[in-house]
């Protein structure tokens, strides 16, 4: 099986002092250890960014441009990057239009588009809520880490 890793999963594998860090950390490498993809996209980089980089007084991570980039690399080396491709805005444009997505929440919609495009119905996140209306019309399979078992 493959997954998408989302942007969540990825702030909280590196925010030590995150409470869910040790579940986050746990359920990636049971994933990895059992053989399984755990893909990551573009879009999810450029959230961590926004994120990682914002101050923590404004719920980011307060993190150093330098310290940012090398995160996105370590993410780079343990995570698949799947490529953007063309074909990603037409099913997006198709998915914000069908299930009439409004404001940020055209982000999510570009993550399915995306996992569609690239052929992963799966998707490790603790937004469950934010991705329903994908399950089970478009095939997106949603696992909160605290249910990946060993």
């Amino acid at each position: 099986m493959s997954y998408v890793a989302d942007t969540n999963i990825l702030l909280r594998s590196v925010h030590v002092g995150d409470p869910k860090h040790q579940e986050t950390t746990q359920a990636v490498a049971l994933l990895i250890g059992r053989g399984e993809l755990v893909n990551v996209l573009p879009q999810n980089l450029y959230e961590f960014w926004v994120v990682a980089t914002r101050p923590a007084l404004q719920n980011g991570l307060g993190m150093a441009v330098v310290d940012a980039s090398n995160e996105i690399e370590r993410i780079k080396t343990l995570f698949v990057l799947l490529p953007d491709v063309p074909d990603i805005y037409t099913e997006w444009e198709r998915l914000t239009v069908q299930y009439a997505v409004k404001g940020k929440n055209a982000h999510d919609a570009r993550i399915v588009a995306a996992m569609k495009v690239h052929g992963v119905s799966n998707l490790l996140t603790y937004n469950g809520r934010d991705f329903a209306r994908y399950t089970p019309s478009e095939g997106i399979t949603l696992t909160a880490p605290a249910d990946v078992n060993p």
